[in-house]
């Protein structure tokens, strides 16, 4: 490691040459990290089955999850058809009641493997025990005629939990502010449970605690409360021993999402928790998953980090306390990059005619593995299915079959497939409808059958050109020629076209020339982008609120003419690195590489660093090297930290 950059001096020091004591950086993955949390840019409402949520929790595998709410006092079941990813959720139409227990649910939770329900009661400041019949399936639940008050510790109970093999739980109360710990002698049985009068207050955080949870191994806890809208940290110096918690100043506002929030959970190996809210009657979704460089002070005293994405910088094993241990960080700033950047985007000079099959292309889509695609034909209403030998590459494209549909719509401009490959949607400009299809195989258009289902977008547009669904199948999007708009609509029942109503439109006429031939969301529905059909430009637009599109701002803007006019199809592969447009002037589609845009990694230190000034220095600029300085003497417990030069090039 020489030091051949020209270093700007900051403080005086000027560095000579690193060459001696070169140290190992040790990179790691910390889970049930708040300090690395942030949103994921992904929520669901449960507004449609309860406006006062309570309670949020998952089955085993994250294929399922559960919501208690008080407006309905019941607990209603939904299915993921991506693990633990609440964009892909949708309702099962199955419930239970708890009416005949109590009518103000706080909290809930399930047995280790599902086969025994809790729920936690408000007035009567009660558990419920309950059974079912089938895992998880809460259509199978019925009451074992067990309860357990806690009116001796709290007279207001918020939440409760277990520990990791049902003998013992906790109680989380907002008079007291205050958690309580329990024994059970039989695991998961109410009926042997008592104080274990052990308890921690957690008033010094928060004055209104709703919802409390554990890490994977008991060492850690984490509660919020409305008062602070916040998560906080706690640490156990015994597993699941209550009496040996410890706040270690570490939290996680989540304000910005919602005021109101009730209960946390984390996914099962904790990089994703999970927030649900009765301000918005939403589920909000983050990342706590920190990756972690840690300098080993035994194995050298200089090091160098180049980060390719956002990291936490700590120090290891120094010398004893009492004596002097010292490290030197050269931390290089580079362009991580980020994709679906169409302002980066570039031709591949790779395109694929669909002349053979089809004079007039209307609309364009892919599997979700790249392997197949579809092309729509707007005056034969076919879909033409293609077979990529090389995943993604349409110059391995061959055709493979066709399905027409002209019994429904006489003029087809767009399509959409379930993310799941089981379902296809329709809509053209002679009827203003969207059609509902079923695939008995999955992904193979040509089992398509008409589902009897259907929705007119008429009142809203007679030109209906592009066509998307929200992951989770409770949104769709219909652009529209006739107004040069997007129209949002809400999804009673997920999938179910014949149960949307509108919601509201967003004005793209200022961007899109012409219609608005082409509508792709990104996955967490932050970004959107809309073809113009007169001018071949992509528009991007960024949502604040996700797939909320009163929330949209203009970003840029990607110009396509130079391949083709009249493009008529939008695609991206899923990561967002490759781009699909496909032209009804020259019937070929063509294949573009989407820019990575320049964005440099978040560096973070634990709070054991101190930074002259107070403040962390910000990530070097890309092409750029930070120097930083760390000190400690008393073996670790806390260093001293100095960004010795800014920005060497």
């Amino acid at each position: 490691m020489a030091n051949d950059k020209d270093f700007k001096i900051k403080n005086g020091i000027q560095p000579t040459v690193y060459h001696e004591g070169v140290g190992t950086v040790v990179s790691n993955s910390e889970s049930y990290s708040l300090s690395g949390a942030s949103y994921d840019s992904k929520s669901f409402s449960v507004s449609s089955q309860d406006t006062n949520p309570r309670s949020f929790l998952f089955n085993n595998n994250g294929t399922k999850a559960y919501i208690l709410g008080d407006t309905n006092n019941s607990v209603f079941q939904y299915s993921l058809s991506i693990a633990f990813d609440i964009s892909t959720m949708s309702y099962d139409s199955v419930s239970f009641s708890i009416t005949s227990q109590g009518e103000n649910p706080s909290d809930a939770s399930f047995n280790s493997n599902g086969t025994k329900f809790y729920y936690l009661d408000f007035t009567t400041e009660s558990i419920f025990q309950y059974s079912l019949s089938t895992a998880y399936d809460i259509s199978t639940i019925s009451y074992d005629s067990v309860s357990f008050s806690v009116t001796s510790q709290e007279g207001s109970p918020r939440s409760f939990t277990f520990n990791s093999d049902g003998t013992k739980f906790y109680m989380i109360g907002s008079d007291n502010d205050t958690i309580y710990q329990y024994s059970m002698s039989t695991a998961y049985d109410l009926s042997t449970a008592s104080y274990a009068n052990k308890s921690f207050s957690v008033n010094s955080e928060e004055t209104t605690p709703l919802s409390v949870v554990f890490n994977n191994d008991g060492t850690k806890l984490y509660m919020v409360g409305v008062d602070n809208d916040t998560i906080f940290q706690y640490s156990l110096s015994t597993a699941y021993d209550i009496s040996t918690a410890s706040y270690g100043s570490v939290s996680f506002s989540v304000l910005s999402e919602d005021t109101q929030p009730y209960d946390i959970t984390f996914n099962n190996d904790g990089t994703k928790l999970y927030m649900i809210g009765s301000d918005n009657d939403t589920i909000y979704q983050y990342s706590t998953a920190l990756t972690t460089n840690t300098l080993d002070l035994s194995t050298g005293s200089v090091f160098e980090i180049t980060p390719t994405s956002d990291i936490q910088v700590g120090l290891s094993n120094p010398a004893a306390s009492g004596t002097v241990s010292q490290a030197t960080l050269l931390l290089d700033g580079v362009d991580i990059g980020t994709s679906y950047d169409i302002g980066g985007a570039s031709y591949d000079s790779v395109n694929f005619s669909v002349s053979s099959q089809e004079t007039v292309a209307a609309y364009l889509g892919f599997k979700d593995d790249g392997t197949k695609m579809y092309l729509l034909g707007f005056f034969t209403e076919n879909i033409y299915q293609y077979n990529l030998s090389t995943a993604w590459d349409i110059s391995t494209a061959s055709y493979s079959n066709s399905k027409n549909f002209v019994s429904q719509e006489t003029s087809t401009t767009a399509f959409f497939i379930k993310p799941d490959g089981t379902k296809l949607y329709l809509v053209g400009t002679t009827n203003k409808t969207v059609y509902e299809y079923n695939l008995s195989t999955a992904w193979d258009t040509n089992t398509a059958s008409y589902a009897n289902k259907s929705f007119s977008v008429n009142s809203q547009d007679t030109i209906p050109t592009s066509l998307f669904f929200k992951p989770d199948g409770t949104k769709m999007y219909v652009g529209g020629g006739s107004g040069e708009d997007i129209n949002e609509y809400n999804l009673s029942t997920a999938w179910d076209v014949s149960t949307a109503t509108y919601s509201q439109n967003y004005d793209v006429s200022s961007n899109v020339d012409g219609y608005p031939t082409g509508l792709i969301f990104t996955s967490d529905g932050s970004r959107m982008f809309v073809l113009s059909f007169s001018n071949s430009d992509i528009s991007e637009y960024s949502l604040s609120t996700p797939w909320n599109i009163s929330t949209a701002s203009y970003v840029e803007a990607f110009d396509a003419s130079t391949q083709a006019t009249n493009m008529r199809g939008l695609s991206f592969k899923d990561d967002g690195t490759k781009m699909y447009l496909v032209s009804n002037s020259t019937d070929t589609v063509y294949q573009y590489s989407s820019g990575t845009g320049s964005t440099t990694a978040t560096i973070t230190y634990p709070s054991t660093l101190e930074f002259a000034g107070g403040t962390a220095p910000t990530s070097p600029a890309i092409g750029e090297t930070d120097v930083i300085t760390f000190s400690t003497t008393d073996g670790g417990t806390s260093y001293q930290a100095v960004q010795a030069i800014d920005g060497a090039k």
